[in-house]
């Protein structure tokens, strides 16, 4: 669906970017009831609330201990709201595994894995070439760009990320949100009033995919933009094997995500309790975590806003060395070359990685050699591998046990 947007005056500016970069998260909030005083959706509040709302919660945790309790009531209510607060089995994955492609320093397998009875959750694995036992894992959770033949996981922006980890020497998890790419061929839906809770634990399981192929359990990384911002912090939240964050373009004191899949279900509100995704994403802290913002998106305040507050979490806990932020004033809403330049080192220096794989000593991206593979190709299911008779095909047919 193509939306045509006419600023009027620089309010609609936001509006406008929403619309263009993600419609599918302004689609979102269409699922959502708009009777419902307990979610918090899209741009909830003002700038000058969500400042405001930062500044209260920061005068009452000034120690570490202040802070840990706070954490402990937003992660409860992160669980509680997602319905997440006692985890269903972690079913045995099964992992239908694909044709391997080499390529210059990397190769591509395309898996699902069984995150639930039925559920086979399609994706793409990005391996070094060489020995892969014990080397640094990176979940890459997509966002909600799905221009026709550039959706997901399959944009060339987001082929380039994961092929230019594998080449640092990463094994790269890059897996489809519900109802995106593959999944939805397979009949899943996206704007589910589910789709939270679904989609966040489909990436706990991504966590259980990575240690199952050998890698270092105490270096896994998660990086994604927009919903994929959205979907790093979240995880970082609730499951501590995540050892390095990295949320691009999404961490906002006053903008908590558009779509279901972000904000439909009571992850930051109840009847006594309010949060927002700034303190979601400092439940990161003290593992290392860096914010990508812009000038021209929700996050245009981080580096007076969001990071401050961030930076002061880290330090109740002795480790502001540890968060870290790249602020793009020109760039827009996307995981483009800028943001790939900021990402890349960071990674490298937190999870031992081989930055001369993917960046010149000038800074220059080294892309040229990486093949973007068609949608089609990414599929794990075909003619050899069929889809299971026993798989779930939609949301609604999903058994949590």
């Amino acid at each position: 669906m193509i939306f045509k947007t006419v600023y009027h005056n620089f309010s609609l500016i936001l509006l406008g970017l929403l619309i263009i970069c993600i419609p599918e998260q302004v689609l979102g909030q269409k699922s959502v009831d708009p009777d419902s005083e307990m979610l918090c959706v899209g741009a909830h509040w003002t700038e000058e609330e969500g400042a405001e709302f930062l500044k209260n919660r920061k005068a009452e945790y000034q120690t570490e201990e202040e802070w840990k309790k706070r954490a402990t009531k937003i992660r409860n209510q992160i669980l509680r709201g997602s319905e997440l607060m006692d985890f269903p089995s972690r079913y045995h994955l099964e992992p239908i595994q694909g044709r391997t492609r080499r390529y210059e320093g990397y190769s591509v397998t395309n898996y699902a894995i069984q995150t639930l009875p039925g559920v086979y959750v399609t994706g793409s694995l990005y391996k070094p070439h060489g020995r892969i036992l014990n080397l640094p894992g990176v979940l890459s959770p997509h966002g909600h760009f799905d221009e026709p033949g550039n959706t997901g996981r399959y944009r060339e922006d987001a082929q380039m990320r994961f092929a230019s980890l594998a080449k640092m020497g990463a094994v790269v998890w890059a897996y489809d949100a519900v109802g995106y790419g593959e999944m939805a061929d397979i009949g899943w839906e996206h704007k589910h009033p589910k789709a939270l809770k679904q989609q966040l634990w489909n990436s706990l399981r991504g966590v259980d995919f990575l240690i199952s192929q050998g890698v270092d359990p105490e270096k896994i990384a998660i990086t994604g933009a927009s919903g994929g911002g959205t979907q790093s912090f979240l995880l970082a939240a609730i499951d501590e094997r995540i050892s390095v964050s990295v949320p691009v373009v999404m961490v906002s004191a006053h903008f908590f995500g558009g779509c279901v899949c972000e904000s439909g279900m009571q992850i930051h509100k109840s009847h006594d309790f309010q949060t927002n995704n700034v303190e979601i994403a400092a439940l990161a802290a003290p593992r290392p975590m860096l914010l990508v913002s812009t000038g021209n998106d929700w996050t245009k305040n981080t580096p007076e806003v969001e990071y401050p507050h961030i930076r002061h979490i880290y330090g109740l806990m002795g480790a502001e060395e540890n968060v870290e932020y790249v602020h793009l004033p020109d760039d827009q809403h996307d995981y483009d070359e800028n943001k790939r330049k900021a990402v890349y080192p960071f990674l490298a220096k937190h999870l031992g990685l081989d930055l001369s794989k993917a960046m010149s000593e000038n800074g220059d991206l080294l892309e040229d050699d990486i093949v973007i593979e068609r949608q089609e190709t990414l599929y794990i299911f075909d003619i050899i591998n069929r889809y299971p008779e026993d798989g779930v095909t939609h949301n609604d047919q999903v058994k949590w046990e």
